[in-house]
């Protein structure tokens, strides 16, 4: 076995720990140790991703369900939009994205660039939300009453499953923010209710890659998917010990230099 896939199935416990850590940022990881250790193709590795998060994501969901901090009725208003977006975006929209969109002189910006420009937005966008400090008020602390603002949800889930669609993203930073701010969720309800729409959304819309022709290898995937199952038992663990804003900020830090790195290396290395 190849040191780098070694390296690539150790950092996948990373993933794991982290969604059990704060309860997001295991995609934002994925994609990249997917694409640039184990040498997996950007267009392969988004599919990897929704397979890889939504199995951890499942299991973080239950753990959170178990203690009552899952609104299944969310789940569903949440869900049902986000999930028919993201299988629709797997199954007929990437197939129609062309392998080159245009060219510059000797330079070709193809599918896989694009993937990858685009996910390194994605994870700046991740990491503000990360960095900046956590709104106090009553939807954040759970004192204020939960309202559901039914066209801003349903239109927020679609949006958010066109992403994950394209770059394979759970978007756990984009859907605990709508559930405190359109249906005033308490943050800890916010959490656990996001992993199982992350779960749901990710697994049904990696359904739409099997009906294409590219080649799964189960092996890698298997293995990568059990690991970050493992790390996010590690992560709920040292939960208990570590304060989650501190590591939030930390994270989100990593993330930005991340996706700047990756924005880079896409468009000028």
């Amino acid at each position: 076995m190849e040191i780098t896939i070694i390296i690539g199935y150790i950092l996948a416990i990373l993933v794991g720990t982290s969604l059990g850590l704060i309860g997001s940022g295991g995609s934002i990881l994925t994609v990249p140790i997917l694409v640039y250790v184990m040498g997996v193709d950007p267009v392969i590795a988004t599919a990897y991703s929704l397979f890889i998060v939504g199995a951890t994501s499942l299991v973080g969901g239950i753990q959170n369900a178990m203690q009552k901090k899952v609104d299944f009725k969310t789940v569903l208003i949440f869900g049902i939009p986000s999930i028919a977006a993201v299988y629709l975006t797997r199954a007929y929209l990437m197939p129609l994205i062309p392998d080159t969109l245009f060219s510059i002189g000797s330079f070709e910006f193809t599918k896989p660039i694009a993937l990858m420009v685009l996910f390194a937005i994605v994870m700046i966008a991740a990491s503000i939300s990360m960095i900046k400090p956590g709104r106090k008020n009553k939807e954040a602390s759970g004192d204020g009453e939960m309202r559901y603002n039914y066209p801003m949800i349903l239109l927020e889930g679609s949006l958010v499953g066109v992403v994950t669609g394209l770059v394979g993203a759970g978007g756990g930073f984009l859907i605990i923010p709508a559930l405190v701010l359109l249906a005033k969720m308490p943050m800890k309800l916010a959490v656990g209710t996001s992993l199982f729409i992350i779960a749901a959304k990710s697994l049904l819309g990696f359904t739409g890659d099997l009906q294409g022709s590219e080649h799964i290898d189960w092996v890698l995937l298997s293995v990568f998917t059990l690991l970050s199952i493992a790390g996010i038992f590690i992560g709920i663990l040292l939960s208990r010990k570590i304060e989650g804003n501190k590591l939030k900020t930390a994270f989100g830090w990593f993330v930005l230099v991340m996706g700047i790195y990756i924005f880079i290396k896409e468009l000028f290395l």
